[in-house]
C-alpha cells in the first residue's frame, strides 16, 4: 500500500486577497513562498522521503511542490490534472463576502467556515469525491509501496482525505480547514485524527 502526504499549497495572490479562485491561475505571494519553505522544514526535520511528488497543472501548486522536492532533494514534480482544485463555476473570481448573498441556502457553515455547495457551473462535492476516488485508485494501481507527496487545493484536498478515511463530507466542511502549506497523512497505519500532522501559519483576509 502507498503512504500520501497530502499539501495544500501556499497562499497564493487571491487567497491573499479574498478572492474565490477555482482554477484561476495566480502565483504564489511571498508569504506562500514562505510557507512552503516552513512545510519544507518541518518535513526535513521529521524526516519524512517522498518517492514521488505529483502536483496540481495550476501555478500556486506547482509552485510549492517545486520548493518542496527543490529544499529537500526529492524528485521533480510531475503534473497530474486530477488533482486540480474544484471548478467554482460562477462563483469563481467572487470575494467571501459574496458566497452567503449568492448561494444561501445551499451552504453548509460554522463558525469559522462557509462552503458553497451547487452554484450554477461548479463541481458538486460529490463529484469531488468521485474524482479523489479515481486518483488515489489510480496510483495505487500504479504504484506499490511507495510514499507519495500531493499538492492540491483546499476543496479538493479535503475531499481526498474525507473519501481516504470514509469521512463525511458535510461534517467535514463543517470542522476542518485546509489551511495553505498544511500537510495531512493518508496510511492505513493511522486514523484520521492522527493524519493531521502539520499546519503552518495562515495570513488569508
Amino acid at each position: 500500500m502507498n503512504t500520501y502526504y497530502l499539501v495544500r499549497h501556499g497562499q497564493d495572490e487571491d487567497n491573499a486577497n479574498g478572492i474565490l479562485n477555482g482554477h484561476r491561475d495566480t502565483p504564489l505571494t511571498k508569504i506562500g513562498r514562505q510557507q512552503a519553505q516552513e512545510l519544507s522544514n518541518k518535513i526535513n526535520e521529521s524526516d519524512i522521503k517522498c518517492d514521488l511528488v505529483l502536483c496540481s497543472p495550476l501555478k500556486r501548486a506547482y509552485e510549492t511542490a517545486h520548493i518542496i522536492s527543490k529544499n529537500l532533494n526529492f524528485s521533480q514534480p510531475i503534473i497530474d490534472p486530477l488533482l486540480i482544485e474544484r471548478d467554482f463555476g460562477v462563483m469563481t473570481g467572487k470575494t467571501h463576502s459574496d458566497i452567503l448573498p449568492l448561494c444561501s441556502p445551499d451552504v453548509i457553515q460554522s463558525p469559522k467556515f462557509i462552503s458553497f455547495l451547487n452554484p450554477p457551473g461548479a463541481e458538486s462535492f460529490p463529484e469531488l469525491l468521485k474524482r479523489a476516488s479515481n486518483l488515489l485508485k489510480m496510483l495505487d494501481k500504479k504504484y506499490d509501496n511507495k510514499n507519495i507527496l500531493l499538492v492540491s487545493h483546499g476543496d479538493f484536498g479535503k475531499m481526498i482525505y474525507a473519501y481516504y478515511y470514509q469521512l463525511d463530507w458535510q461534517e467535514l466542511l463543517k470542522s476542518y480547514h485546509f489551511g495553505n502549506s498544511d500537510m495531512i497523512k493518508l496510511s492505513k497505519e493511522i486514523d484520521s485524527k492522527g493524519a493531521l500532522i502539520f499546519n503552518i501559519k495562515q495570513y488569508n483576509v
